[in-house]
């Protein structure tokens, strides 16, 4: 009769539900069945007892355990008061058999209002403390976070019709996930057809663990479909881990395609995870974050950081790059709660953006509490910056924090180089070097000490830029419009018709090199202090002193020091001839008796000065070097340091420096390391050769200069301001003001300690 009932109850759900998901077709069913005639859809009593109430068991003793390393003074939960919840509960007795068995704090939750007076009218009295409420499993009514336990019994199955989609297990696994608290569990009786076991798998790939189960059943004579228990326990981290099973496929006593797809899903979805493992540097998706694979995104998470991709196939014009990043600490007051900073594709693997340490330093500078770091690419090429920005804004909403006024609005911020004009004047590629531009910019502002510079209200300035070092400029002058003189007409047609007409005036560019627009140039000139001595020895005998400048760039510094510092001997070494002949062309770089140009490798050049000065011939004693200025790029624009090459770093080249400089000799290093790890190597290896260093830190810049002597001379700091006066009146600059400004940096060198 059992066999009998349960086909007949199998007759009436196919000729009574059309539609597993409609409310109406299920009050139709349960009003047909009557509140006595319980239907299960599979997994007996018999067989689900001894894994489920195993499980549920467990779970109060891990419960236990976790209070107990708490030190909690809360009792330990008992199995009664362990909070279960069953949706779509139906007419099962699955409810009252777990309840019978000691965990009587269930609830039970169905749309159908049939089904609940049913069920709350056969358990009010045999079962008191069970409790019945009309809901929709994909709408709860319950506060986050309140339940241990979400038993679910072919729920999901029901909801995951292959015609309507994953949309209703979609909107039911997330609110399963919202309602358990952290350690509670997701226990889901299922055929694990494959559309569920996706769904299912992929909405609890991130903070939890998950285990597969297979539920005995009674003995047949041919394979059947089985039931499965997928245990799913949400953890406090937001990682992924591997999908445990109990049982071998070659073991699994089941309907061969049933199984076949179970394993191609558990091996698929391991092998995910597995590339989501903590510690990966992986691209997370959009899809990802909701699914919580970096935790809660409304809430600001202090110092956490990953990579994801912005834009779905369809929903967006374009996908993105972007780095995420909460700031480190929330002890200062920020500007904004989030903001959005594009990186253009030229500048996208500059240390400062495409490292770790360079990124934070962005998040720092930003004072944006949420920074989402947005990196351009071939793709997005013609595209505007407005256009991009629209693209974005959409994407970017589910991504800002929650803890803000829903009507503020994200900023969006550029690495921008300030250039409000620009003009290419010429572009080449040299075979060492690669492409190199010479262009002329206008700056969107100009710092107040330049601005009376030219009677101009703009100043033009030419720059020098190399292809591998995008965002560095080499060189940068100052230039001037001169007019040429008016031309008088002398044309037999002009003295024909009794004219005599003036030609056009013509303006030309022309490069001003009494003026330094490099801060950092104005530092190297500023820390000749350091030999203010030597050179006023120098200047008043009329000796000159051997100045040696490794890279020429456009050649504006050796130029400034021939006409500011007379008394100098310079000796410029370049490696590309192709940057000596742009020097010549287009910054106006000459040479003459006080300035002369060397295109060799400079660390050979130095190499052979040192062993030239090894020599105690008196004639090789004087061709010591009395200054070395390091002045050359990294090709590696992504290694942290753009200036100097680490090869100018090694030890063997700096023991040639030293040997190669004079008594009292002064060694300079403009040094461009955004990273705190970097400097301080540098420092480290300018310690093991040079017992006095000083630097200067230029303000609102990057570079810094350091400066080492070649003898240990007791230099104190208090004595700089008379030596920078010194220095001051050595030089010979057209505008006083120069010297000034030289001599304002040189107060501001410290000793290195």
């Amino acid at each position: 009769m059992a066999k009998k009932a349960e086909a007949s109850s199998s007759a009436d759900l196919l000729s009574t539900l059309g539609d597993f998901t409609s409310k109406e077709n299920w009050d139709k069913f349960f009003s047909i069945r009557g509140s006595d005639d319980t239907f299960e859809w599979y997994a007996e009593w018999q067989f689900l007892k001894t894994p489920l109430i195993s499980h549920l068991s467990s779970h109060t003793t891990t419960t236990t355990q976790t209070l107990d390393k708490s030190n909690s003074k809360s009792p330990p939960p008992s199995p009664s008061s362990l909070q279960i919840l069953v949706p779509g509960c139906g007419n099962s007795k699955l409810s009252e058999n777990v309840y019978d068995a000691g965990f009587q704090n269930i609830t039970n939750i169905d749309f159908s209002k049939v089904v609940i007076s049913d069920m709350l009218r056969r358990n009010i009295r045999s079962r008191p403390s069970m409790k019945w409420r009309v809901m929709d499993m994909t709408q709860m009514q319950f506060k986050d976070g309140i339940f241990d336990v979400v038993l679910d019994k072919g729920g999901l199955d029901a909801l995951m019709e292959p015609e309507l989609g994953p949309k209703l297990g979609t909107q039911y696994l997330a609110e399963v996930k919202r309602v358990l608290r952290t350690g509670g569990t997701f226990v889901c009786l299922t055929l694990a057809e494959s559309h569920v076991l996706g769904l299912l798998f992929s909405k609890f790939r991130f903070g939890w663990k998950m285990n597969l189960h297979v539920v005995p059943s009674k003995p047949s004579n041919k394979p059947t479909f089985r039931t499965f228990m997928v245990i799913a326990e949400k953890d406090k981290l937001a990682d992924s881990y591997q999908i445990k099973s109990s049982f071998e496929q070659a073991s699994l006593d089941c309907d061969k395609n049933q199984s076949r797809g179970l394993f191609e899903a558990l091996e698929a979805e391991n092998k995910i995870r597995s590339e989501c493992s903590p510690g990966s540097d992986i691209l997370y998706s959009l899809k990802d974050l909701k699914l919580g694979a970096k935790g809660d995104l409304k809430k600001i998470s202090l110092g956490r950081r990953f990579l994801l991709t912005l834009g779905e196939e369809g929903g967006s014009r374009f996908s993105y790059k972007a780095v995420i990043l909460d700031a480190k600490k929330l002890a200062d007051p920020f500007i904004y709660h989030c903001g959005v900073f594009i990186v253009p594709k030229v500048r996208a693997q500059e240390w400062l953006f495409s490292s770790e340490e360079g990124q934070w330093m962005v998040v720092e500078s930003s004072k944006a509490a949420r920074l989402i770091m947005v990196f351009l690419d071939a793709r997005h090429t013609h595209a505007s910056m407005d256009e991009i920005q629209k693209d974005l804004s959409p994407l970017v909403e589910d991504l800002a924090p929650g803890e803000h006024d829903d009507e503020s609005k994200i900023p969006f911020m550029m690495a921008s180089d300030g250039v409000k004009r620009r003009k290419v004047v010429h572009q080449v590629t040299s075979a060492m070097t690669g492409p190199i531009t010479v262009e002329d910019v206008v700056y969107e502002n100009v710092d107040g000490e330049d601005a009376g510079v030219t009677p101009s209200k703009e100043l033009t300035f030419r720059r020098l830029t190399f292809e591998r070092s995008v965002g560095l400029v080499q060189s940068e002058a100052l230039v001037t419009r001169e007019q040429t003189e008016k031309r008088k007409s002398n044309s037999a047609k002009s003295r024909k018709n009794g004219n005599q007409r003036s030609s056009d005036p013509k303006s030309i560019l022309k490069v001003d090199h009494h003026y330094l627009a490099s801060s950092y140039h104005t530092g190297i000139i500023s820390g000749f202090m350091l030999a203010a001595c030597n050179l006023e020895s120098m200047a008043s005998s009329g000796r000159t002193m051997k100045t040696v400048i490794i890279g020429l760039g456009a050649g504006l510094l050796p130029m400034f020091l021939r006409g500011c510092i007379p008394c100098l001997d310079i000796e410029v070494v370049e490696l590309d001839p192709v940057i000596v002949t742009l020097a010549r062309d287009y910054f106006t770089f000459t040479e003459d008796n006080q300035l002369k140009v060397h295109v060799v490798d400079g660390i050979k050049f130095i190499e052979d000065a040192a062993t030239a000065a090894s020599s105690s011939n008196e004639t090789n004693i004087r061709e010591k070097i009395d200054i070395l200025i390091i002045d050359a790029d990294s090709s590696d624009s992504s290694s942290g340091m753009t200036c100097p090459p680490e090869d100018f770093l090694e030890e063997s080249f700096l023991l040639s420096v030293k040997k190669s400089l004079s008594s009292g000799g002064l060694f300079v290093i403009n040094l461009v390391a955004r990273s705190k790890a970097i400097r301080d190597m540098v420092v480290s290896k300018l310690k093991k050769v040079f017992v006095s260093l000083f630097y200067l830190q230029l303000e609102k810049d990057v570079n810094e200069v350091i400066f080492a002597l070649s003898v240990d001379v007791p230099l104190k700091e208090e004595n700089f301001p008379e030596a920078a006066l010194q220095l001051q009146k050595l030089l010979k600059c057209t505008n006083p003001k120069r010297s000034q400004n030289i001599s304002d940096a040189a107060k501001k060198i410290k000793c290195l300690n």
